[in-house]
């Protein structure tokens, strides 16, 4: 997810969140108030009726157009003390004018006369439906929220944008970098301290990078002749004691052991070397790579070299597979996983290929068990693995196809094991 979908989405929580705490203490206050309001009018309508009463005067009429009423009763001391001096409290009352029940505001006290009388007198006052303020609230909240939320993210994405443009540039130049390759230096022009450390940070970086990489290369070249001359020696003065001196049966079942083992140490590093470039990006030449032909061609040599094997091996093609990659890469593709095919099979088995405009498909028999389909392309994988094999075949395969951002898969079924590129 994106920076700015964290910002935005926590924006809208906390957003949310204060209004929703406001607009809960924004009701309270305002029935607060209104009730104290009304409480007060109460209380004034209450003593005038109180001073009438024991004035002995004509108390107020009822339909005097204010909507207010009274009722006045008669208790005894004993009633008079179950009730508190003064009680505020909301309720329905019936109005006979309107004939309907409505939500009102009543006063509750207790007076005496100058006899020692006790009476309990009620004054009301038409109020509000809560629930219906309660409704209201809500929906301005709710149009409230909307309206300053897209109002916030529509300034807050402005503002975003327009503040980690040099953020997006330093971005978009690191992803078009590429070790050994020219590239162009970062022009990233900000008044603003931390961007201008993180372009210094990311130029610095890149320079060790580069210097990394061409070290990284000349150890690569190096060792490409350093080690190859010595082993090629060796293997050369095996040859020449096996030929001109005279030797037991052990002696010479030893050194053919250890020119075995010269031979699989050249491959190794053949191997190692090839995956080194490959990764370094040093086949840089690309072109239309006819597959059709590379399979055609490096089967055709697979099957006379594989011939003791009595391989059943088929070919068919369904279309045209080209693919623009470096045309050394793609014969190491091809041979790698034919390679693979012919290796790790049995006697009178099969091999069979499938191209087409898409895809290439390798199927072969082999062990009846399926290979770890997590590890099979990391080097060095140890599953059933033949002396002669380096153990980097399909590790060089999965690097080629990294490069060229092509797809492969791995799948066993019915016993036989499938590779599968696809562009």
């Amino acid at each position: 997810m994106k920076l700015i979908y964290h910002v935005l989405i926590r924006l809208s929580l906390a957003l949310l969140i204060v209004l929703t705490a406001w607009t809960v203490f924004f009701y309270y206050t305002m029935i607060e108030e209104i009730n104290d309001e009304v409480d007060d009018a109460l209380e004034d309508y209450s003593e005038t009726i109180i001073i009438r009463s024991l004035a002995g005067r004509e108390l107020p009429s009822t339909g005097d157009g204010t909507n207010n009423s009274f009722q006045i009763n008669e208790i005894s001391p004993e009633e008079a003390k179950m009730y508190p001096p003064i009680k505020y409290y909301d309720a329905d009352i019936y109005i006979k004018e309107k004939e309907e029940t409505e939500p009102a505001r009543i006063l509750r006290t207790v007076f005496t006369n100058n006899d020692g009388r006790y009476f309990l007198l009620e004054v009301s006052t038409p109020s509000f439906e809560k629930e219906d303020l309660r409704e209201a609230i809500t929906n301005w909240i709710i149009f409230l929220y909307i309206v300053l939320l897209i109002t916030l993210l529509l300034v807050c994405i402005w503002i975003f944008y327009r503040s980690l443009t040099p953020l997006y540039s330093l971005l978009n130049w690191l992803d078009n970098y590429q070790p050994g390759k020219q590239h162009t230096l970062i022009e990233n022009k900000t008044n603003i301290r931390e961007f201008r450390k993180l372009n210094d940070a990311a130029r610095q970086a890149v320079e060790r990078s580069e210097q990394l990489f061409n070290q990284q290369k000349q150890f690569i070249g190096n060792a490409s002749h350093e080690l190859q001359t010595p082993l090629a020696v060796c293997n050369n003065r095996i040859e020449w004691l096996l030929d001109n001196t005279e030797l037991t049966e052990e002696q010479m079942k030893e050194l053919f052991k250890t020119k075995h083992t010269l031979n699989y140490i050249v491959r190794l590093n053949r191997s190692l070397l090839f995956l080194s470039k490959i990764d370094n990006g040093q086949f840089s030449e690309i072109q239309s790579i006819n597959i059709n032909d590379i399979v055609t061609h490096l089967l055709e040599d697979y099957k006379e070299i594989f011939g003791h094997y009595e391989l059943a091996v088929s070919l068919e093609i369904k279309g045209l597979l080209f693919i623009n990659m470096n045309e050394a890469l793609a014969e190491a593709l091809v041979s790698n996983l034919l390679k693979n095919a012919f290796v790790h099979n049995i006697e009178k088995g099969f091999v069979q290929v499938i191209v087409n405009e898409h895809e290439l498909i390798i199927t072969n028999s082999g062990l009846s068990s399926s290979l770890d389909s997590e590890h099979i392309f990391k080097r060095f994988y140890h599953g059933n693995r033949k002396k002669e094999s380096t153990g980097l075949g399909l590790a060089i395969v999965d690097a080629i196809c990294r490069q060229y951002h092509l797809q492969i898969f791995y799948q066993y079924m019915e016993k036989k094991h499938c590779f599968r590129i696809q562009k």
